[in-house]
């Protein structure tokens, strides 16, 4: 959530940031009449207080010199019914102020480009470079039904489109991958954790996906349960409601989680394949951190999904994301792409975030600063999805006869002699 106390110092500032991003003018606007709402109520609470501390000043004056205190006691009397109005009034407002703030959008940093969509991204490097084919390579869903590795078909029949099943070396090598990325993770100071695929409300609404995102998420029927979109979800939420000592920051963790998405705002987008999928596998990154730590972490967390990448020998490229690629709860994203030589493209595969205080303050995720309570930082970022990694190891490693070579780091995962 933003900060409601900078919105009620400087809403010049904040309203300039939420433009950037393309936040609708009247939800600003709505934002900012509820706010000087607050304001008017908190300052009629004020000095009704201040009125009731008064009387009761003149109140014990009354009494120690003998006075009548008959209509001075009425008045105070009068005063705290018209006080606790005007606190209802006053905690109301807040209540819907920040209903109206759950749903604005972190503000971007600085130095984020602006611009509209995927088009205005601006890219930061290539890592390898892609290889150059004596034959015109197949997409992975031709692959897939050759080598007998996915079947698209009898996922369908299991639950409806987009989903899958993975046979033999395909779906062992799934397994191959998220161990491999686990280590990998492990080895770069990331600590491991196993974390529920079902999640309640609060935690969504802690990293932002709700209110804004319910029609994308798969909801348990007659329960407050939400199959889980990322593992971002329940792994930062591990630390909800919490004060941790500074000395415990940083925190960074990796985990494996089956994903969920309805993919509700995605119509007619890679329908085919394993790109976007109803239910898919992922190794994530997050990390809590102190708000001097958080830009020296996210460079750690790009650079071991990138490093991942480059180990599977899978050419990428890495994206800053401009203010309208720019995600909901993110100051600031750095994507990678992976080259797809069937699509003859770079196709995401994994994004990067620093939300810098957002999802902390929706959370209510604190550290001990000194005598003070503050906001910690939270990042996340994929590292990596599973199935898109797959699909890139399948059509960058095709042989012209279709067959696929395994990558050498993956090799000990599946018991083969290097």
């Amino acid at each position: 959530m933003i900060d409601l106390k900078l919105l009620q110092k400087d809403f010049e500032s904040v309203n300039k940031k939420l433009m950037r991003k393309g936040v609708d003018a009247t939800l600003i606007e709505e934002l900012k009449l509820k706010n000087e709402e607050l304001k008017k109520a908190k300052s009629s609470y004020e000095t009704l207080q201040a009125l009731q501390n008064s009387m009761s000043k003149e109140f014990g004056i009354y009494k120690r010199e003998g006075k009548d205190i008959s209509e001075l006691k009425a008045r105070v009397d009068a005063n705290k019914i018209v006080i606790n109005e005007a606190l209802d009034i006053q905690r109301n407002t807040q209540e819907e102020l920040e209903k109206i703030a759950m749903s604005i959008p972190n503000m971007p940093d600085d130095d984020v480009p602006d611009g509209a969509d995927e088009e205005d991204n601006i890219e930061l490097k290539k890592v390898l470079t892609p290889r150059e084919f004596t034959f015109t390579p197949k997409e992975h869903w031709e692959l897939a039904e050759q080598n007998g590795w996915i079947d698209f078909e009898r996922g369908v029949k299991l639950a409806t489109s987009r989903f899958s099943v993975q046979f033999g070396m395909g779906a062992r090598l799934e397994r191959a991958l998220i161990n491999f990325m686990l280590d990998f993770n492990r080895s770069r100071g990331f600590d491991e954790v196993s974390v529920p695929a079902l999640v309640n409300r609060s935690a969504l609404e802690g990293t932002g996906q709700l209110p804004k995102f319910e029609d994308d998420l798969y909801k348990m029927q007659n329960q407050e349960l939400f199959l889980i979109p990322t593992a971002e979800v329940p792994v930062t939420n591990i630390y909800q409601d919490e004060i941790l000592r500074e000395d415990e920051l940083p925190k960074k963790m990796t985990a494996y989680t089956s994903c969920f998405r309805k993919e509700a705002g995605a119509a007619g987008r890679d329908t085919r394949g394993m790109i976007r999928q109803h239910q898919f596998h992922k190794v994530e990154l997050v990390a809590i951190t102190h708000p001097n730590e958080s830009e020296k972490v996210f460079k750690e967390m790009v650079e071991c999904a990138s490093d991942i990448l480059t180990a599977l020998e899978l050419p990428h490229r890495l994206v800053n994301l401009c203010t309208g690629d720019l995600g909901f709860g993110a100051a600031h994203t750095t994507d990678i792409e992976v080259w797809l030589p069937g699509q003859n493209t770079y196709r995401e595969i994994s994004s990067i975030s620093n939300t810098r205080e957002f999802q902390a303050r929706r959370a209510k995720i604190r550290f001990k600063d000194g005598k003070k309570n503050s906001f910690v930082h939270t990042l996340n970022g994929s590292s990596l999805a599973v199935g898109r990694t797959l699909v890139a190891i399948m059509e960058n490693n095709q042989n012209e006869d279709g067959t696929i070579d395994i990558p050498e780091v993956l090799k000990p995962y599946l018991g083969i002699s290097i």
